[in-house]
């Protein structure tokens, strides 16, 4: 019987979770680009160059793979975003400066297309309770963090002690989907900036 050498078995290992990665991140640019529904495996494997046995030895279904690429893309990149703005002690100064450098950064094929979280929510949520779930938690979550990070904030001094943490992160997530969401639909820069300005007054606001 032929003996497999340990670094044989993990190069395969590793070329395996490659693959997995780069089928993870090509269907995102087509899941961004096109929707969910409107996203051909077939495009991806071209655009790979994998055959459809690696795609389905990792996904077993397109929704599967849509399921992946919602939460260890999208969701991963929001949260490796945001981390910096709420750990900060004074979370209106961090939420602010995150938001003028997002609108800064943009460019206009990413206010083309979008956030994809709420792309995904607005596609899927109404047809697929895999994707409302999901995508419901990750809302909740953002909520919780923002909420979290206002209590912090008016524990440090640097938030009224009075206000609705709860219902000002609730505002923030729906006041911020909506402006990007609203910039896509008028494929309009300046108005996502008009938005976060708005929106960095009203939370200038909540200071003591």
């Amino acid at each position: 019987m032929p003996i497999i050498s340990r670094r044989v078995v993990m190069n395969a290992v590793t070329l395996s979770e490659d693959n997995r990665r780069k089928l993870l991140e090509i269907a995102a640019e087509e899941m961004l680009e096109k929707g969910f529904q409107a996203t051909s495996i077939g495009d991806i494997l071209t655009k790979s160059g994998l055959s459809k046995g690696a795609l389905y030895h990792h996904f077993p279904s397109k929704l599967t793979l849509g399921y992946a690429v919602f939460e260890e893309i999208f969701v991963a990149d929001c949260a490796h975003r945001w981390e910096p703005a709420l750990s900060d002690p004074d979370p209106i100064s961090g939420i602010s400066k995150l938001l003028r450098e997002q609108v800064a950064e943009m460019t206009d094929e990413m206010v083309r297309l979008g956030c994809p979280i709420n792309n995904f929510g607005q596609e899927m949520s109404p047809i697929d309770e895999g994707f409302r779930q999901r995508i419901n938690r990750e809302i909740n979550h953002w909520r919780d963090e923002l909420e979290a990070a206002f209590k912090r904030g008016q524990a440090a001094g640097n938030m009224k002690t009075e206000i609705d943490t709860r219902q000002v992160a609730t505002f923030f997530v729906a006041s911020i989907e909506g402006a990007i969401g609203i910039a896509k639909n008028a494929q309009d820069r300046a108005l996502l900036e008009t938005c976060a300005e708005a929106l960095i007054g009203y939370l200038e606001g909540l200071r003591p």
